[in-house]
């Protein structure tokens, strides 16, 4: 095709490694990535691409312009009318060592009236790999928890504004929200590697409308990388230290968190304005004792962990900046028999 994107000149740049290569403007790149995900280029082009990439790292126009052609390819979501803008929770990691409160983060903040949004992967893709077994996903949780799962795109907008309604978090998987990526994500077991879609995965901003992001960080170079890409395009999102890669507040541990809006960054939470007290968790990391210890939290009978108490305040204040202003206090909870009891329906069948 006459109009096939010329790859050579570009690998040449990305492509002489971590100290030789040279970054891409935000134009190339978007130019790149859309037609990396629209596999308009050879499976050698490609897998070039993606190990440049890898060696070399994003630079912020790198990141940007990636991030723009993943944002073109996507079927953007409907405005789901909660009390405030949408917030996004990328889940892309799973449970390793620690219980997953993601469910717990997303089903404090729907009770709030704010629509929430969890995507990410189904189960552990790199399950068979893992000599510790497979990580527990979020939405693995919510199907515990009786919350709606989604992996139909054509009910998904329906199914966003019904959760939002019945102030519940809906979760939808990568290959769902985002078909395109989702196709270089599975590329990894062939590469060996993880390659620019898995940090793109998670700064997706799926709505047609402004929307909070919450996204996260484990090696400080990328935290950088982030308040700077953030800084630059001026988007709206709460970056914290990731808790074994999920972009949930460490139970254990308060951490910084820093809220980007209009392209100025302010810090929110201080890690030493949090109390200090070693909460009370789910038993194990398994997804039926999560989910229920999960439910107890949100109806009140057992501790949120404090950590996770400022994170939701966060999101909250940051929301009623971007429009909108949640209710001050949470709705009526369900009783704990009701909650446990739906929380635990899947799990009691084990």
């Amino acid at each position: 095709m006459s109009d096939r994107l010329n790859c050579a000149p570009l690998i040449k740049e990305i492509g002489r490694g971590k100290d030789g290569a040279r970054s891409l403007d935000r134009d190339r790149a978007r130019a790149l990535w859309s037609a990396v995900l629209a596999r308009e280029i050879s499976d050698l082009e490609l897998g070039a691409v993606l190990l440049a990439m890898r060696i070399k790292g994003e630079s912020i126009d790198e990141l940007l312009g990636f991030l723009d052609a993943t944002h073109a390819s996507l079927a953007l979501l409907a405005d789901p009318r909660g009390a405030t803008a949408p917030v996004v929770i990328p889940s892309y990691n799973g449970a390793r060592n620690l219980p997953n409160l993601v469910p717990l983060l997303a089903g404090l903040l729907a009770q709030r009236g704010v629509p929430v949004l969890v995507h990410g992967v189904m189960t552990d893709p790199m399950a068979s790999a893992r000599s510790h077994g497979a990580r527990v996903t979020t939405a693995e949780v919510f199907a515990a928890m009786d919350l709606p799962v989604i992996t139909d795109r054509a009910a998904l907008d329906a199914a966003m504004a019904e959760a939002t309604a019945a102030r519940k978090p809906l979760f939808v998987d990568v290959q769902t929200l985002a078909p395109k990526l989702s196709g270089i994500l599975d590329l990894r077991p062939v590469l060996g590697v993880r390659n620019s879609s898995h940090s793109l995965c998670k700064l997706l901003q799926p709505f047609a409308v402004p929307a909070l992001r919450l996204a996260s960080y484990t090696h400080p170079e990328y935290q950088v990388l982030l308040s700077a890409t953030f800084e630059r395009s001026g988007d709206d999102v709460l970056l914290l230290r990731a808790t074994e890669g999920e972009a949930v507040a460490n139970a254990r541990r308060a951490q910084r968190m820093d809220w980007f809006h209009a392209g100025e960054r302010r810090t929110v939470v201080e890690p030493e304005a949090v109390a200090a007290v070693d909460p009370a968790l789910p038993e194990s990391r398994e997804a039926g004792v999560t989910a229920r210890w999960i439910a107890q939290a949100l109806a009140g009978a057992v501790a949120v962990p404090a950590p996770v108490l400022a994170q939701v305040e966060a999101v909250i204040a940051a929301l009623a900046v971007l429009g909108g202003a949640a209710p001050t206090l949470p709705v009526e909870p369900p009783t704990t028999a009701e909650a446990v009891a739906a929380a635990s329906k899947a799990a009691q069948e084990d």
